[in-house]
């Protein structure tokens, strides 16, 4: 099972690299970051609330003592992150913002090593830092224009943070017996409240609900940017560790970038963007090439 967690991880990375396919096309419809996604979090967290009603009712019931963890993953984790990755991106680049949001394995490593004690081992060291170097290669940091300020730093850095949180809070929840759909049910609908709560809803209805294209295109959009991404990485998250798994996702950034490449005609610099590329997903080879024999370790010790 752990060698298809590894594909869910991939997946759930794909499936978020491909976020600036709808974001484009709601940006050109006047709406700003934080309303886009909140029609991404509102739709997600209804859809999904009205699967597990079908599917599993009893997946609605926490326990009130655990109830910090779901608000981390979904207003800290979720909310937050979004809102200082998207200010990053206003106050530097799109290339800096993602480079810095990639900074999240670092942390995950760092707080599983505490909370956890998660092993920091040779092969998690090295692939983090061919991640993030692939990461700077293929979105022109290095090889590229660098345009950044302190600013726009810092918020990138603070999107690191909370992005690297959403493995720590969903590995609380996991340890604590919750299933990865009450995780992802839970952080969806703490995500969608906060974004309301900052959010003027009446630009996202008219927009939302034109007409039936309309609504069947915001439906995908939180279908395919978020729902499924987030139960394929939670899912994937119960068999392997939060480090492993917080690396593995550093696919998102370099899909993100070929697409650009692809669909808008955005440049890949040459040859950093390709080498960046491979980098990435040698990094990704690298954190598993031992993972069956490595977890099996690992769990024997816990």
């Amino acid at each position: 099972m752990k060698k298809a967690a590894v594909v869910f991880v991939l997946i759930a990375g794909t499936l978020w690299g491909c976020i600036g396919l709808f974001v484009r096309r709601y940006q050109a419809m006047g709406l700003n970051s934080m309303q886009t996604v909140a029609i991404r979090m509102v739709i997600a967290a209804v859809l999904f609330s009205l699967f597990v009603l079908i599917y599993k009712r009893r997946l609605f019931v926490i326990r009130w003592k655990d109830l910090w963890i779901f608000l981390g993953s979904g207003v800290v984790s979720v909310g937050l992150f979004t809102y200082f990755y998207f200010t990053s991106i206003e106050l530097s680049s799109l290339s800096v913002a993602a480079v810095l949001l990639y900074t999240a394995p670092a942390f995950v490593m760092i707080f599983s090593l505490i909370l956890f004690k998660e092993r920091l081992t040779l092969p998690k060291v090295i692939s983090l830092v061919l991640a993030v170097l692939g990461c700077a290669m293929t979105t022109g940091v290095i090889g590229g224009s660098l345009n950044v300020t302190l600013p726009g730093f810092l918020f990138g850095l603070g999107s690191g943070v909370c992005y690297a949180l959403y493995s720590i809070f969903s590995r609380f929840a996991l340890n604590r017996g919750y299933e990865p759909f009450t995780i992802t049910l839970y952080t969806f609908l703490f995500a969608a409240a906060s974004c309301l709560v900052v959010t003027d809803v009446r630009p996202i209805v008219s927009v939302v609900f034109a007409d039936g294209g309309s609504v069947l295109y915001a439906v995908l959009f939180a279908l395919a940017s978020c729902v499924l991404p987030y139960v394929f990485y939670t899912l994937g998250l119960k068999y392997i560790k939060s480090s492993t798994a917080s690396i593995i996702a550093t696919v998102e950034p370099v899909v993100a970038t070929v697409i650009g490449a692809l669909v808008f005609a955005e440049p890949l610099a040459v040859p950093f963007g390709y080498l960046g590329v491979a980098l990435v997903f040698l990094s990704v080879v690298l954190i598993n090439l031992r993972l069956p024999k490595r977890n099996r370790h690992e769990e024997s010790e816990e």
